[in-house]
């Protein structure tokens, strides 16, 4: 009975009102959520599980929620990507270069989540230190997707997707560099939410590409997003390049009240490789808001073409620098092979990381290097320029911008991995934003013939991710 229960909760607030009641208890939830993990264990989303921990924190958390002194965040059980820190818990980023690592301190967006009393019950797994579209280049292997688990759960963050969408945990915390939170999101069928570079602190995340990089939540609501953005958004002392720009009660503002002016990009629909369910299932959409009084009109975006390949010069290049930290020598893994300080850094680098990772440094090296710099990084800068000053252009006309999330639904294990031009591309329509650095949400969009979910991409103005959340209700509100 307890199990049903738990499992039809798909927002917070029906959740924390049966707490306060008495008809369930933390005790409860933890217990489920540890028992679910176990039995599906072979879908590889969980690294770690955080049990007694957990326990212990249910116990202090329930007596707040009877004497009515309880955070925000109260009953939400949340796994954590392994990309983000968490005090003396370990973070590797799935890689075997940091296995074992222990983090020293905790990023800021675990802090506040923590006080608002949410509990934290494992780390999840992820494409190695977050650089991937399939979690399949982990140290630890792939994660499976809970729909078809002889499919991908996306990347980099599919171990967050997973755990929500087969029920793991209620939510959790990932980060988005080109589309690592809604393109899971997508292949998984759950609302996954990357800010407004800025909006939230990157303090205490593993750094990829730190001009990209943000944390957001993957969630099973549009409501339970708003409410953890709401906790995690804001300014940072630690974080120079946190926003002071004030955080709004995202949760307080969800009702939908007035008729939107939504564009569409043309090429998306055009665009080669779009699996033809998707496509229709876009055109569905765009037919629906029409019939519901919203204004829906195409747009040309003549840049799609050269996002890709923007994103990635940009993304590799600071990825070559800012994994220049992990050389064998302060923290992390040292190779057993090494014999002097050269040696130490070639062995340890060349058996610490895994292929994909490799290559990307080795592509950053090569466009920063002083015969190419101007060829590949400048123009990939002027490239983003423009890219960001087209989107920002339709969105003075517009309110929002909605697109496939993904060109495909997910595909099988294996499938896809060797060949990295493939892969990048399944970024196509989630790499804009990122370059823009614009909010960005995905959220189910029904399931092709085969069952798998489909996500739909909602893109806003720089900031406003209160209208963006509140426009993504009419999605759920309409299912």
């Amino acid at each position: 009975m307890i199990k049903e229960k738990i499992k039809s909760y798909s927002k917070l607030i029906d959740l924390q009102e049966d707490l306060k009641k008495g008809s369930i208890s933390l005790k409860d939830l933890i217990h489920y959520y540890s028992a679910r993990i176990k039995e599906y264990a072979h879908l590889n989303a969980f690294l770690e599980v955080f049990e007694k921990e957990a326990l212990e924190r249910a116990i202090h958390i329930q007596e707040k929620i009877n004497n009515g002194t309880a955070g925000k965040l109260a009953g939400m059980i949340i796994g954590l990507k392994d990309n983000i820190s968490y005090k003396n818990h370990q973070m590797t980023a799935s890689s075997k270069i940091l296995q074992g690592y222990t983090a020293v301190y905790s990023a800021t967006v675990v802090e506040r989540i923590l006080a608002e009393d949410a509990i934290i019950i494992g780390r999840l797994n992820c494409d190695e230190f977050a650089m991937g579209a399939s979690n399949e280049t982990s140290y630890f292997g792939p994660v499976k997707n809970f729909a078809d688990e002889r499919k991908v759960s996306g990347g980099s963050s599919g171990g967050s997707a997973v755990a929500v969408q087969a029920n793991l945990c209620f939510a959790s915390l990932a980060s988005d560099t080109g589309g690592s939170i809604r393109q899971p999101a997508a292949f998984c069928g759950v609302v996954g939410l990357k800010p407004t570079y800025a909006r939230v602190s990157r303090y205490g995340v593993v750094a990829y590409a730190s001009s990209f990089d943000q944390v957001g939540p993957i969630a099973k609501s549009v409501e339970d997003a708003a409410l953890i953005l709401e906790v995690i958004a804001g300014q940072d002392f630690y974080d120079g390049t946190s926003s002071s720009e004030p955080v709004p009660q995202y949760s307080k503002l969800l009702a939908p009240h007035i008729k939107r002016k939504i564009a569409y990009i043309e090429e998306t629909l055009h665009s080669e490789g779009l699996d033809p369910e998707i496509k229709q299932n876009v055109l569905q959409q765009i037919e629906q808001l029409k019939a519901d009084g919203h204004t829906v009109e195409p747009v040309s975006f003549e840049y799609l073409d050269y996002v890709v390949a923007t994103y990635y010069i940009l993304t590799t290049a600071e990825a070559s620098s800012n994994l220049a930290r992990y050389d064998g020598v302060h923290f992390g893994y040292r190779s057993p092979e090494s014999k002097d300080l050269m040696s130490t850094y070639k062995k340890s680098r060349s058996e610490g990381f895994g292929e994909e990772v490799k290559r990307r440094i080795m592509l950053g090296t090569f466009v920063l290097s002083a015969g190419y710099y101007d060829a590949y990084y400048s123009k990939a800068q002027k490239a983003r320029r423009l890219i960001k000053e087209k989107i920002e252009a339709i969105l003075e006309e517009y309110d929002f911008i909605i697109t496939p999330t993904t060109p495909t639904p997910a595909f099988n294990i294996g499938e896809e991995i060797t060949d990295p031009v493939v892969m990048y591309l399944a970024d196509i329509f989630t790499v804009g934003a990122s370059l823009a650095g614009l909010p960005a949400i995905s959220l189910p969009s029904g399931k092709n013939k085969e069952g798998l979910p489909l996500g739909l991409q909602v893109i806003g103005k720089s900031f406003k991710e209160a209208e963006l959340l509140e426009f993504s209700t009419y999605f759920s509100h309409r299912a």
